[in-house]
């Protein structure tokens, strides 16, 4: 039998439940405590060790964070209309709800990437969802 290492755990146990990567990104920084850099994941802490558990979370939610800066944003709509659909949101509302919550969702280590650059996805990807975003910008009104 193989043992896996806490971060193996996470990505091929934990967020293998998970569906799509905004909602794997979401469910990774809801895993912290309050506005703390601590997570808590019961099980990953009694199987791994606190500071095991602490480290692979801390790493998934990093590499989610970068995954989702590096993803064409065709991939990112698609995605995100899929996980509005799993909170029984509109995708336009859900957009918004993430703009609302990303400071609090941002990992502690960026790893390169930019609070910035994230916010700019977040709010291009609610533009894109919007009703207003449903005509193409090339299109002319009815004569």
């Amino acid at each position: 039998m193989t043992l896996k290492t806490a971060l193996e755990d996470v990505v091929d146990t934990t967020l293998a439940a998970v569906s799509g990567i905004i909602r794997k990104f979401e469910y990774i920084a809801g895993l912290r405590i309050d506005e703390s850099n601590k997570y808590s994941h019961w099980g990953l802490q009694k199987i791994h060790g606190e500071r095991a558990a602490q480290q692979a979370l801390a790493e998934a939610h990093r590499l989610l964070f970068l995954k989702i800066l590096r993803t064409p944003l065709r991939t990112l709509k698609s995605d995100l209309r899929e996980s509005s659909k799993a909170s029984q949101m509109a995708p336009h509302d859900y957009a918004e709800n993430l703009r609302g919550r990303q400071k609090s969702m941002l990992p502690q280590d960026l790893g390169g990437g930019s609070e910035r650059h994230f916010s700019s996805v977040l709010h291009a990807l609610s533009r894109l969802v919007s009703n207003r975003a449903k005509t193409p910008p090339d299109a002319s009104p009815p004569a």
